[in-house]
């Protein structure tokens, strides 16, 4: 196959790329629309500045819907642009020209690539800072704050030390019925307990009130020690009780693998949804090039019904794709599947229907 850059390759990749972008940004601009008009009532309850709601919150808003709307513009991109050039049999004379289908499909396939890498980065290095931005404008501006109460919560919090709290406040702060155990080789060696254990960010440790720390040393009495308050150290931090699935949005690939591994070494089941985070930050990216395929093989040939029966059908199939991805996290949280399996199912489901549809376009 001859892949020397034609010119009929740049007026594909600028069709294609030219045509994403202007969607894209019609879209993010009625979505902003729409979430200014939900959220007015807020911005001036609490008085927040018009430089902070630009800039804060919806320039940091814009990189997360632009990524999420992706796969769905990808797809009506080229079903949109295709169907054109095969209502003007513009693809009847490339075709003529002695251009195989598969040779057109080059171009398209280099602006999925381009796309798709524009995904990865913003996932990778833009989104998370964003989402940390827009989390703090909106806690200061939207949200209540947190005020609920975690409650019966276990934590390995090192090889060999365990965690257990009755019930957390994020209201104020506190664990309440503090335990932490020590086990060497399967035997309980240490044992310390209290009433409440308030975090301290003044020295990023826990102040233990009313505590009884018991060693068990395997003679006939073992050794008690009781105060009023104890401050102390530990790998445990407040910030461990505030994680939820907007947090780890906000962490960078590194973070988020630390934050896997330290969740996995806790026995902590919240690790599915940073495996999730981490897994669909390239899943969803690697979809531009199954959708730029499934899109061509749909929209190559001339339709009698003109454009709008291939728009009608893209926009059916890139919602179901959407919404497969959301719903393949459900395999995550039953346990049916691991986390590396059961975010790539959709890809996989629609590269195998991609892969047949693109046997039996016209050629």
């Amino acid at each position: 196959m001859d892949l020397k850059p034609r010119i009929l390759d740049l007026y594909i990749v600028k069709k294609f790329i030219f045509t994403f972008f202007i969607a894209l940004l019609l879209i993010i601009g009625i979505v902003i629309i729409f979430d200014i008009s939900e959220k007015i009532d807020d911005f001036v309850a609490r008085e927040a500045p018009l430089k902070a709601i630009i800039f804060d919150y919806y320039l940091n808003f814009i990189p997360y819907f632009m990524n999420m709307f992706s796969p769905l513009f990808v797809f009506i991109t080229v079903i949109f642009f295709t169907s054109k050039m095969a209502a003007n049999s513009e693809i009847i004379a490339i075709l003529s020209c002695g251009i195989s289908f598969h040779r057109m499909m080059v171009p398209y396939m280099f602006s999925a690539a381009l796309i798709a890498l524009f995904s990865l980065t913003l996932n990778l290095f833009i989104i998370p800072n964003s989402n940390k931005i827009l989390d703090e404008f909106e806690s200061k501006y939207i949200k209540t704050g947190y005020q609920n109460t975690e409650r019966n919560i276990h934590y390995q919090i090192s090889p060999g030390e365990f965690v257990y709290v009755e019930s957390f406040s994020k209201w104020n702060n506190t664990a309440y019925k503090f335990t932490l155990e020590k086990i060497k080789n399967n035997q309980l060696t240490s044992k310390l307990s209290a009433e409440t254990a308030v975090w301290d960010s003044t020295f990023n440790g826990w102040t233990l009130k009313k505590y009884v720390i018991r060693d068990y040393t395997g003679a006939m009495t073992d050794k008690v020690r009781t105060g009023a308050r104890l401050d102390t150290v530990i790998n445990l931090t407040v910030t461990d009780f505030y994680l939820t699935k907007n947090t780890v949005t906000t962490l960078s690939y590194k973070e988020l693998n630390q934050l896997i591994a330290t969740q996995k070494m806790r026995g902590d089941d919240n690790v599915k949804i940073a495996q999730i985070e981490k897994h669909t930050r390239f899943a969803l990216p690697f979809s531009a090039f199954i959708l730029t395929i499934m899109g061509v093989s749909l929209s190559s040939k001339k339709r009698r019904g003109g454009i709008g029966w291939n728009i009608g059908i893209g926009i059916a199939l890139s919602f179901s794709y959407i919404l497969f991805l959301k719903f393949s996290e459900m395999f995550v949280y039953t346990d049916f599947l691991p986390p590396g399996l059961a975010l790539w199912v959709p890809n996989i489901l629609y590269a195998i229907i991609s892969g047949f549809l693109y046997r039996i376009a016209p050629k």
